[in-house]
């Protein structure tokens, strides 16, 4: 098909599904329990469903007061059972992929459920939603008159007992449309590589020469290849190779470290950025309005929603649907998802910053963690960590708290900490060598990003003098019980200040 035609056809299709949209932007809360109402039923005789009387669940309430809200330590035992070939215990259909990823607490990995419905109707209807939202709001635009450059996970599919788990982008890639793929690059054949460097000279070599229009991934890997883009073109900029580039498409970590730096390697002011937000356990929201920091809560994907107020005096856990949000309040989001997850913690906070239409912007974890990179490193993967390493060093520790440094220009990025010990070790250099491979086999995120220094590089440990972080606390005038050293950060603000303090 002669590329023209192919665009005109891909543009007015994607146009069409616009109207579904406006669907759920008029009735948001008929939809939503319209979701509800398939799920409970769809999975009525499942094992899940008989537990909790699936079959006479009239109502929202009733599901709320049958079903406790879960975090994946809650479900592990099920899905080990399905990846072991058990099958409709949370899902009436045959679940055969798994999407792994890291920042569980007792476990290095955590495998996700991805049924066939989770794969149609909320991971590739996302992918062309996004590209509906898009076109709308850029009537002129030649998306399809060149090609995707699209970054996935660095993994491929492993099979066992008969299922396969791998990165979700491994699972999207390998599943994905004919028409998807006509549209992208590289080929499935090399987004499916394992080694990274290999992986990389391959994507160079196929897209290149390819009429790239816009660009797919997460920000710091994708900011590595661009990069070595630049250095083997010998170019000064993206638009020297690829001129009709017009959108960057970018999610899974905070784009606020990258802007600065990517706006030197596309410096033209119309350029496009569409943050999207989605993670394994499915695909929640994309930016549905140029140059905007909000998010369109997408609601006629098979997920229903729930959120946990943040800001509650209470230590009660209760979930409010939908209807029932406020603006400006910290939420922690809770899914039950056509992939057999029933009100499942995802981790993530959001507030809403309108509700008309639902729109959001995420506000962080639950817990603390650093993912500037996509490391998912969370607390107890830090804790248990400093714990093996001062075992293996004689040290130990009072306080600590790290945080990013980010990438600039060609520089990789890495961790920085800051520890003050009452026992140090008697090696700092040593200690951080084993605080580094400590983490690699707690956090499989951490590793992949510290392969071969690509993303990450070594981390960076100061010594902090006596009493830095009971100064820095005093001059918060935050000293007594009630208030913790912030551990793991995304920014650098905690950090700059205890260095600071620290000379």
């Amino acid at each position: 098909m002669p590329i023209p035609l192919f665009n005109s056809i891909a543009s007015w299709l994607l146009r069409k599904r616009y109207h579904q949209i406006e669907l759920f932007l008029k009735y948001p809360l008929d939809v939503q329990n319209e979701v509800l109402r398939y799920l409970v039923d769809f999975s009525k005789d499942t094992m899940i469903g008989k537990q909790y009387g699936f079959g006479d669940l009239p109502k929202y309430e009733d599901f709320a007061n049958r079903v406790p809200i879960v975090s994946y330590e809650d479900v592990a035992p099920l899905i080990e059972r399905t990846r072991r070939g058990e099958q409709k215990l949370f899902w009436p259909t045959t679940i055969k992929w798994f999407a792994k990823s890291s920042g569980t607490t007792n476990a290095k990995s955590k495998f996700i459920p991805v049924s066939t419905e989770a794969l149609e109707d909320c991971h590739y209807k996302s992918s062309k939603d996004l590209l509906c939202l898009y076109l709308n709001n850029n009537e002129d635009s030649q998306l399809f008159t060149g090609k995707s450059l699209r970054l996935g996970g660095s993994k491929e599919l492993y099979e066992d007992n008969g299922t396969f788990f791998g990165d979700l982008s491994a699972i999207l890639i390998d599943n994905m449309p004919l028409w998807a793929e006509y549209s992208s690059t590289p080929s499935n054949k090399v987004s499916l590589m394992s080694e990274w460097e290999s992986k990389l000279e391959a994507i160079i070599e196929e897209s290149i020469h390819e009429n790239v229009t816009s660009l797919v991934g997460v920000p710091s890997w994708m900011l590595v290849l661009l990069n070595e883009v630049l250095e083997k073109t010998g170019k000064n900029h993206l638009f020297e190779i690829w001129e009709n580039l017009e959108v960057y498409f970018h999610g899974g970590v905070s784009f606020t470290p990258y802007k600065d730096q990517y706006k030197k390697l596309l410096p033209r002011k119309k350029f496009n950025y569409y943050e999207t937000y989605n993670a394994s356990e499915g695909f929640f929201g994309i930016q549905d309005r140029n140059n905007s920091e909000d998010l369109l809560l997408m609601l006629d994907y098979g997920i229903f929603y729930e959120f946990i107020p943040l800001d509650s005096s209470s230590n009660e856990e209760k979930a409010i649907p939908l209807w029932d949000v406020k603006l400006g309040v910290n939420y922690a989001m809770v899914i039950t998802t056509n992939a057999g997850l029933w009100r499942y913690k995802i981790g993530d906070t959001i507030r809403f910053t309108s509700k008309n239409p639902y729109r959001i912007r995420i506000t962080g974890r639950t817990k603390h963690h650093m993912n500037a990179f996509g490391e998912e490193l969370i607390i107890e993967n830090a804790e248990e960590a400093l714990k093996r390493v001062c075992q293996k060093t004689d040290a130990e520790i009072m306080d600590y708290t790290a945080a990013p440094i980010f990438m600039d220009g060609s520089d990789k990025g890495s961790h920085e900490w800051i520890i003050e010990f009452r026992k140090p070790p008697k090696d700092i250099a040593y200690f951080t060598e084993f605080l580094d491979n400590a983490l690699k086999s707690l956090n499989s995120d951490y590793e992949a990003k510290r392969y071969n220094n690509m993303t990450l590089k070594m981390p960076t440990v100061h010594l902090a003098r006596k009493n830095l972080f009971h100064d820095w606390l005093k001059s918060k005038n935050k000293l007594g019980g009630q208030h913790k050293i912030p551990r793991l950060s995304n920014e650098r603000v905690y950090l700059e200040e205890l260095l600071q303090l620290n000379q």
